[in-house]
Formats: structure tokens, C-alpha cells, sequence
């Protein structure tokens, strides 16, 4: 496919294209990890090709010349993360700013929310983060890499330091115009990738969402799916509270979902968690990368070597940008969900938050991709609800979800392809337990302050909950 054909409104429907090669795929499944911008995890992705895929697409990557004011009269220019760079997996040392009006300042130098159609800078993200530096190191609940700058915001891997995601990314379809569904933090983006709305909130302290799911949609509509968390009870299991009462699906660990891989028995739609905590696999700054780079590879690995592969298209992305550099400005033009406005901000939801890694996996998928859409609206979060509900002849959840452009045309091939992309790709290991060992993730505080949704006594439609999350719920056995 060449760049820019993707047809994303091609049935004239308004969400999506037509159910073609999307036919072929019986499994979608769906890793969001942490708080990573596209340039920082994959802006070098071809920068040795002058950010020319090796197909002949463009690529729009980094120059090398990109930079930003230091806040002092000087810049600071975009620089290179390197398997040698001291602590590379734990950049960019700190946990920048996340939040809506941390994302202004990264945007527009400016707390304060731009005019409507306003194009974004995107010069404020060494300011911002010398701000955030500055109260974290003197707060307890926070840690920061000793010797940590503002200027290491601007760092940015090469595909050395992430042999994994980069070859899984030049291997199949990269996309580089995916944003952020909101221009905030976490809760409200998860949020939007399976509801397709916040409910007017954009920061973290709403940690439920009671509008309609994708996850009860497929079971109004007989179809299946789960939520793995990894090692703990997942944390969207008891984020939307229409899950406990959704039918046809079923909640576990990594584990199960391996054993549902390899056994053939993933369902139509599968959600996947990392671990939360400071010493987990989730890549939060300042946590550590090459822990999740053991996720990717794994799940990749469990999805390849499953009797399912040649019908399953893997979605791997992150949920926001976690204050991470930059350089491409987000769209205007977004799709308010619904009539829920953010009244503290007089946020209308009618901007994406900034690019996050996303790449597209399948032997469907052609080597080599660069996936944009051809339609105006750009790729986001919801483009994940528009695939699912265009495969499975699902309704859209929101005005956001039926205006996004489905990825279905990204499956260009007619037979599946049987090489490993990974073959002799080594995961890199970072040696330590990293600097926020010890500490209380954030994420991981918000798991544990939800209680496990259950569904009214008698409810037939209760999900299942998988063998090995069973086990790690099930009580003590009393000891003499």
C-alpha cells in the first residue's frame, strides 16, 4: 500500500471502510501501554533511510535538527538515546507532566488553553519540564534519576535501544499520524479507546466511566472478549462499570491469555494490561523501557505461534504522550463525543492530544508500512472502536468513534505471511530495578482504590474469570 491511500471513510458510511480485508481477521487484540510520545520511542525509526521507508513511503520522523527553548536564551536540540547512553532505559530520568495544562505548556509554552485552531509550537517541553523537575526533587513521593536535566526530555531512542518495537514497526505498518485521543493524561484516554468518551473529564481523578463500553457492546451483540491484566486484577475490568454485567467475555492474566493464544481460543476482541507498579513492564517514566520491550516481544510471540495468527490483526500503542517530545503538532477538528464539556478548562474536546507510538500487526500486513488515512480525520484511539465495530457490525458508542477512520485497508495482502520479523532481535535488559523502586505507581494506586466490580447476584451475564487470575484471588488457606 502507499502511503496516504488508506481509505478511511471509502463505504461513504461515515465510519469506516468497507469490510474487505478487515473479513479475514477473527481476532483483534489490543496492548496499550504508558506515557511515551511517537518521537521519543520511534522518531529514529528511519532516519538512516532520510525517513524514507524502505518501501518508498514517507516517514515523518526526526531530522536531527529539531529543538526546543531552554527558557535561558538558548535551545536545546533533539538528541539520541543509544543502547550506551547511561541509564537509557530509565529516560528521560523523571516523570514529566501529563496533565491538560502540563500538555499546554508542552504545546503552546502556556498553561492556558490556545484559541480554537490555533497550530501548536511544540516548544515548551524542556520549560515544562524543568518546572516538573523542580517540585518533584523536593517532593519524597516522587523519584528522580540523580543527575536528571531538563534537557533530557529531548532524548530519543534509536532503533537500537528498542530492537523490538522498531523491527516490529519497520516489519509491519507503523503509523505516524496516530494521536492521542485527549491532549491529558491516562484515565481519560484508556477512556476513549474503549468508550469512546471521557464524560467531559480530563484528568485522572474520575476513575469510572459508566457510559457503554465496547466490551458490552460485543456482548449485546453475542460477540466475545476479554481483559488481561498481567500479573494483578486488570485495571479496565473495574473502570467501566457496564463490564461486570457484559456478557460473552471473560477477565484473567497474562498468563491465560498465553494459554488462549496457543490453544486457539482468543476471543473476537482482547484488551491487555501491563503491570502497574514502579518495577513493571507498563514503560511510565521513569520506570523501565526494556522491561516492556519483554511484554512486546511476548505477546507477539504468543500471537505468532498461535493456531490464530493468520486472523489477527495486533494493535500495540500508548495511551498519551506522558510529556514526552514531540514534533508534530496535534490536529484540530476533533469530534466531541458527546455534549460533555470539561467546565474547569471549557474544554470541548475538539483537539487530539499529541502522536503515540502505534503499530499495526499482521500477516496481512505488508513489510515496511507507513499507515496514515486518506480521510481528513485523523488516526486516534477510537480508531481502535471503529475497526472493532466495523468488523463485527457493531454501532458506534459516540459521535467520536462513528467519525473515526477504521485501519481494516492497512491488510493488504492476500495470504498470509509466515516470516518472523524477530528472528535474532535480542531483548535489551536495562540491569536495574530502576529509580522508582520502592515507590507507589500511580496507576497501580488507582487499581487498588477500585474495588473489584461484581455483578447483581444471579446475573447470567457476569464475565468469566480466568483460571490464573482465579488463583491469585482465591483466600489463604488457613494454616493449623
Amino acid at each position: 500500500m502507499s502511503e496516504g491511500t488508506g481509505s478511511g471513510n471509502g463505504n461513504g458510511t461515515g465510519n469506516g471502510i468497507g469490510n474487505g480485508s478487515l473479513a479475514a481477521i477473527s481476532h483483534v487484540v489490543v496492548l496499550m501501554l504508558e506515557n511515551r510520545s511517537f518521537d521519543h520511542m520511534l522518531g529514529y525509526l528511519y532516519s538512516a533511510r532520510g525517513n524514507v521507508s524502505p518501501s518508498g513511503q514517507p516517514f515523518e520522523g526526526l531530522s536531527g535538527t529539531e529543538s526546543c527553548p531552554d527558557g535561558k536564551g538558548g535551545t536545546v536540540d533533539v538528541y539520541q538515546i543509544t543502547p550506551s547512553t547511561p541509564n537509557a532505559y530509565f529516560m528521560p530520568g523523571g516523570d514529566p507532566g501529563e496533565g491538560y495544562k502540563a500538555t499546554n505548556s508542552q504545546l503552546y509554552g502556556s498553561t492556558t488553553a490556545p484559541a480554537t485552531g490555533t497550530p501548536a509550537p511544540m516548544t515548551g517541553f524542556v520549560t515544562d519540564y524543568a518546572y516538573t523537575l523542580g517540585w518533584q526533587s523536593k517532593d519524597p513521593g516522587w523519584s528522580v534519576l540523580p543527575g536528571t536535566t531538563a534537557s533530557m526530555i529531548m532524548g530519543c531512542y534509536t532503533p537500537a535501544a528498542l530492537p523490538v518495537l522498531s523491527a516490529l514497526a519497520a516489519g509491519y505498518a507503523v503509523c505516524d499520524h496516530w494521536f492521542a485521543s485527549v491532549p491529558t493524561e491516562t484515565m481519560p484516554n484508556r477512556a476513549f479507546t474503549c468508550a469512546g468518551t471521557s464524560m467531559g473529564q480530563v484528568d485522572d481523578n474520575t476513575k469510572t466511566f459508566s457510559a457503554p463500553s465496547i466490551f458490552g457492546a460485543l456482548g449485546k451483540a453475542g460477540q466475545t472478549w476479554a481483559i488481561y491484566g498481567y500479573n494483578q486484577r486488570p485495571l479496565t475490568a473495574d473502570t467501566f462499570t457496564d463490564v461486570a454485567t457484559a456478557s460473552g467475555g471473560a477477565i484473567g492474566l497474562f498468563t491465560d491469555f498465553q494459554a488462549a493464544a496457543a490453544a486457539g481460543t482468543l476471543p473476537d476482541f482482547t484488551f491487555l494490561e501491563p503491570s502497574w507498579p514502579s518495577t513493571g513492564n507498563s514503560q511510565h517514566p521513569n520506570y523501565d523501557v526494556a522491561l516492556g520491550e519483554r511484554l512486546i516481544h511476548d505477546v507477539y510471540e504468543a500471537l505468532r505461534s498461535g493456531p490464530g495468527w493468520a486472523q489477527t490483526l495486533l494493535v500495540l500503542t500508548y495511551d498519551e504522550h506522558g510529556g514526552c517530545f514531540d514534533h508534530v503538532p496535534p490536529p484540530w477538528g476533533a469530534t466531541p463525543p458527546d455534549s460533555a464539556v470539561e467546565a474547569a478548562y471549557d474544554f470541548t474536546f475538539n483537539r487530539f492530544g499529541v502522536r503515540v507510538p502505534t503499530v499495526l500487526i499482521s500477516p496481512l500486513i505488508a513489510p515496511g508500512t507507513v499507515y496514515r488515512t486518506a480521510s481528513s480525520t485523523p488516526l486516534d484511539h477510537t480508531s481502535i472502536l471503529a475497526t472493532v465495530e466495523q468488523r463485527w457490525g457493531l454501532p458506534p458508542l459516540t459521535a467520536r468513534d462513528a467519525a473515526a477512520p477504521a485501519v481494516g485497508d492497512v491488510l493488504t495482502l492476500a495470504a498470509a505471511r509466515t516470516d518472523d520479523v524477530l528472528a535474532g532481535v535480542t531483548v535489551p535488559v536495562s540491569g536495574s530495578a530502576g529509580p522508582s523502586a520502592g515507590l507507589t505507581s500511580h496507576l497501580e494506586a488507582i487499581r487498588q482504590q477500585l474495588p473489584a466490580s461484581t455483578a447483581p447476584a444471579g446475573a447470567p451475564a457476569a464475565p468469566a474469570i480466568l483460571p490464573a487470575l482465579a488463583r491469585i484471588s482465591a483466600p489463604a488457606t488457613p494454616t493449623a
